[in-house]
C-alpha cells in the first residue's frame, strides 16, 4: 500500500491507496490539525494510531510539505520508520512531469505541482484551472500540454473571517453556513453572507480572468478543478467550478511516486 501525505499550513492530509495505475484505489484519507513543533516520532506514532490495521502494510511513501519545519520531521520520519520501503519527497528536482512556465520554478510548492499534475491527468488534453481552498486560496493554470503557467493568491476564507472578526469590535466568528438569504436580517446572516458569497464571486472572477488568459475566446474548453477542506462550502453558489476532487493533492502525489519509483 502506498502512504500519501501533504503537509500543509492548516491542516496535514493522509491518504492510503492500493494497487497501481489505472487500478489504484483510495482506501482511507485522514486529516489532523498542522503542528509545525511536531517531531518525526510524533508524526510516526499518530499515523500508525490513524493507520490502524494497514499500519505494517506500507509499501511505499510519497510526501510533500509546504511548512519547512515539518519537511524536515517528516524526512527524519521516513528514514526511522519507512527506512526500507521506496519513498519520494516533492522538493525541486523530484521528476513530476510538470514543465514549470515561471519566472523563478523553486518558488512553486508542492502542493500546487502536484495538482497540476493530477489535474492534467484527470483531463488530459484540455486546459485546467485548480482552486485549491485552504488558508490561502489558490487559482493556478494549467495547459493543455500539462505545462503549470502559474496563477493566483487570494486570502482564504477562514483567515479573512478570523481578521474581520479580531478588528471589528462589533462583530466575532461565525458557523460558515448559508443563510436564509443574501440579504442579512441579523448580525451572524451578514458575515454568513459576506463570506459565503463574496468569495464565491471572488473565484469566480479571479477563475474567469485566468481562463481568458488561457484560452483567449474559448474559455468554455477550460475545466475548472476545486479541492481543499473549504472547497464545498463555495461549490454550490460558484457559477465557474466544474469538477470537485477532495483528494486531488493525495492522487497528485500517486502520480509523483509511480513517475519515480520503478516497482
Amino acid at each position: 500500500m502506498l502512504l500519501t501525505v501533504a503537509a500543509r499550513d492548516t491542516a496535514i492530509v493522509f491518504g492510503l491507496y492500493t494497487g497501481r495505475d489505472e487500478n489504484a484505489t483510495l482506501v482511507r484519507d485522514w486529516r489532523m490539525r498542522t503542528d509545525p513543533h511536531l517531531t518525526a516520532d510524533e508524526l510516526a506514532l499518530t499515523m500508525r494510531g490513524m493507520l490502524g490495521e494497514h499500519a505494517d502494510a506500507i509499501t511505499g511513501a510519497a510526501v510533500l510539505s509546504t511548512v519547512p519545519q515539518l519537511r524536515r520531521e517528516l524526512r527524519t520520519m521516513l528514514r526511522e520508520y519507512y527506512r526500507d520501503v521506496p519513498k519520494v519527497v516533492i522538493e525541486p528536482g523530484v521528476r513530476t512531469g510538470v514543465p514549470l512556465l515561471v519566472d523563478n520554478p523553486k518558488d512553486v510548492g508542492g502542493d500546487r505541482l502536484v495538482n497540476a499534475l493530477a489535474a492534467h491527468r484527470i483531463q488530459p488534453e484540455r486546459p485546467c484551472v485548480v482552486v485549491d481552498f485552504g488558508t490561502a486560496t489558490v487559482v493556478d493554470a494549467v495547459s493543455a500540454k500539462g505545462e503549470f503557467l502559474g496563477g493566483a493568491f487570494a486570502p482564504g476564507i477562514e483567515i479573512s473571517l478570523e481578521a474581520l472578526a479580531a478588528r471589528a469590535a462589533s462583530l466575532r466568528t461565525v458557523e460558515l453556513v448559508r443563510p436564509r438569504s443574501v440579504i442579512g436580517k441579523t448580525t451572524v446572516e451578514c458575515l454568513q453572507s459576506g463570506v459565503l458569497y463574496g468569495f464565491a464571486g471572488q473565484v469566480d472572477g479571479l477563475v474567469s480572468r485566468v481562463a481568458a488568459e488561457l484560452a483567449p475566446g474559448e474559455q468554455d474548453v477550460v475545466d475548472v478543478i476545486a479541492t481543499g477542506g473549504l472547497a464545498p462550502m463555495i461549490l454550490k453558489e460558484s457559477r465557474t467550478i466544474s469538477h470537485y476532487r477532495p483528494d486531488l493533492t493525495l492522487l497528485g502525489l500517486r502520480y509523483a511516486y509511480e513517475r519515480n519509483v520503478v516497482t
